[in-house]
């Protein structure tokens, strides 16, 4: 089987190993289980990866151009 060296600081250790043993599982078992559950998308969903451009930042933008229309109130 094939280890993997996993550095961690120790707030993050201490919540990996706490959340393994109120699982009931193993450090190794929680940490495998965590990643197999976080990575089984179904194709569909893994098709859609990187489909779309990333939206620009607000920073990206600039000023806004044009002129915002008066805003009215709803009815209730």
């Amino acid at each position: 089987m094939p280890q993997v060296t996993l550095y961690l600081d120790d707030e993050t250790d201490a919540l990996a190993r706490a959340s393994a043993a109120a699982a009931g599982l193993s450090y190794s078992r929680w940490l495998g289980e965590l990643i197999r559950s976080s990575t089984d998308w179904p194709p569909e969903i893994r098709r859609l990866v990187g489909s779309a451009p990333d939206f620009p930042l607000r920073e990206e933008l600039g000023e806004p151009k044009g002129v915002d229309i008066p805003r009215v109130a709803l009815d209730d």
